[in-house]
């Protein structure tokens, strides 16, 4: 499902380009690239991943390879839906907001995917959503895609700033 989101949000992003008549800059390229992801992967990931931690624990912590019945998964859920919030208020917040919504989610995932790595030396956990695909996708693919196009967006952003601010030549 996550790597449905994220190709849905480069394939919309894409389109928005090519049907938009505002001038396909480097900057808003990578803006609505990097707004698409955090809206989709972070965004409706983060509420999709918050409402299994919440309302299906039990099989989540199965399917992850952990005990179920922990409170922890609560905290996980709480955690996906400030991500979730985060992700889908980069529709109404442009700036530098994505890009500190960016190094929040993938700082999350990062972490995430270095739990699940030890998990899967230290006890051989080798369940669906411990490792495999979904980890190098989501966990790793994921956060350091966004990441450099974060920084490439940064760039992009502080040099947009700069032109404007210079002074005219007379």
């Amino acid at each position: 499902m996550y790597t449905l989101f994220f190709l849905l949000a480069v394939v919309l992003a894409s389109l928005h380009l090519l049907l938009s008549k505002t001038p396909r800059t480097p900057l808003r390229i990578t803006e609505l690239l990097l707004v698409y992801l955090l809206v989709f992967s972070c965004g409706i990931g983060g509420l999709y991943a918050f409402m299994g931690h919440i309302f299906a624990s039990d099989a989540v912590a199965q399917s992850i390879g952990w005990p179920v019945g922990s409170p922890f998964q609560l905290e996980v859920g709480a955690t996906n839906l400030a991500f979730g919030v985060l992700g889908l208020l980069c529709i109404f917040f442009r700036g530098l907001f994505p890009l500190a919504t960016t190094i929040g989610y993938s700082i999350f995932l990062l972490g995430a995917a270095c739990v699940h790595l030890h998990d899967i030396h230290v006890r051989g956990n080798l369940a669906e959503f411990n490792s495999g695909a979904f980890l190098y996708i989501q966990d790793f693919f994921v956060p350091l895609f966004l990441l450099g196009l974060a920084v490439i967006y940064s760039l992009e952003f502080m040099k947009a700033e700069r032109a404007q601010s210079k002074p005219a030549a007379s």
